[in-house]
């Protein structure tokens, strides 16, 4: 009887993935929660038309922002389990907004399942191109002997530049005035003003401002050196603890696609970004190139999920 189960569900994983195999007309669509020419449709867009040639379907990218992503997954999830619908994200909206929004219209470890890791987008502590801060260690050094907060940017509160803040802070015991913007651009605009002193970011949206002079790199929030900045040390190597952040960037289909179906998207996923044409334009863009299986990408979606969940709760973060 067992044995005449474990046959059924075969043929039934087996016609699933040939359905979808054969599915050539129908385009494949890669949801972003975000809006284009940011770093996550970056990547999107790099990865769609060599996926394209894995699947031998046509690949599109459809941006879907707003809602601190939940328009994205949303649309992902009404959509048909077949396939044909992926969400590409970031760590926030995975794993952060179940914790952070209130009543969070979906569960990213219930309502989806993981497809593979595309990118690790480790954060980056900026400053202002004039800052006298050689590195990290010497503007926590300035931080903690003024008198007043120095005023640090986000690109709002929750996002993973706050957590990479709030990281720093409770390992220095520097005190910093949190200033929330909506969104990267207006926060570095601030930064090279000014205003503000310094702001976590993405190591691909810093990359244009720090190769044109604009702002300077001092602390990587990574357990090593990233290959895009190699003269940039890590907060451990500078003495600081316990700063680490991966904003990682992944794909998502619904729950209810066919487990093989999810098989075979992962193989076509893993091999586009093997593409040594795909990997050097994401890593000069500042994307690491990084791939998982379906089950490495679950363990580390509940382990960040875990991990956010409660700094969220001590710090009583709430979503604006």
């Amino acid at each position: 009887m067992q044995r005449r189960h474990i046959l059924a569900a075969a043929a039934v994983l087996s016609l699933a993935s040939t359905a979808f195999a054969q599915a050539g007309g129908k385009p494949i669509r890669i949801v972003t929660s975000f809006s284009p020419g940011g770093p996550v449709d970056f990547v999107a867009r790099t990865l769609a038309e060599q996926l394209g040639r894995e699947l031998k379907r046509a690949v599109i990218v459809d941006n879907k922002p707003g809602a601190n992503g939940a328009l994205g997954a949303l649309e992902t999830l009404r959509s048909e389990a077949d396939g044909s619908t992926m969400w590409i994200t970031s760590v926030g909206a995975a794993a952060i907004n179940p914790s952070l929004v209130e009543k969070s219209p979906y569960d990213t470890q219930r309502d989806f399942a993981p497809v593979s890791l595309v990118a690790n987008n480790v954060e980056v502590l900026v400053v202002g191109a004039k800052d006298p801060a050689a590195d990290a260690a010497e503007f926590v050094k300035t931080a903690k002997a003024s008198k007043e907060s120095t005023p640090m940017a986000s690109s709002g509160s929750g996002s993973i530049p706050h957590l990479a803040l709030i990281q720093l802070e409770e390992a220095t015991g520097a005190h910093f005035l949190h200033v929330p913007y909506k969104g990267m651009a207006p926060a570095f605009t601030d930064l090279m003003g000014g205003q503000v002193k310094g702001v976590f970011a993405d190591v691909a949206a810093i990359m244009p401002h720090v190769q044109g002079g604009r702002l300077k790199a001092i602390g990587i929030a990574a357990s090593k050196r990233h290959p895009s900045l190699p003269q940039v040390k890590t907060f451990d190597e500078q003495g600081i603890k316990a700063v680490d952040t991966n904003n990682w960037y992944a794909l998502f289909v619904s729950a209810k696609t066919a487990p093989a179906v999810v098989q075979e998207l992962n193989k076509a996923v893993r091999s586009a970004i093997a593409n040594p044409d795909v990997s050097a334009r994401l890593l000069r863009g500042g994307a690491e190139p990084k791939t998982s299986t379906p089950q490495e990408l679950a363990a580390l979606l509940k382990a960040d999920t875990d991990k956010w969940a409660a700094l969220i709760k001590s710090r009583n973060i709430k979503a604006e």
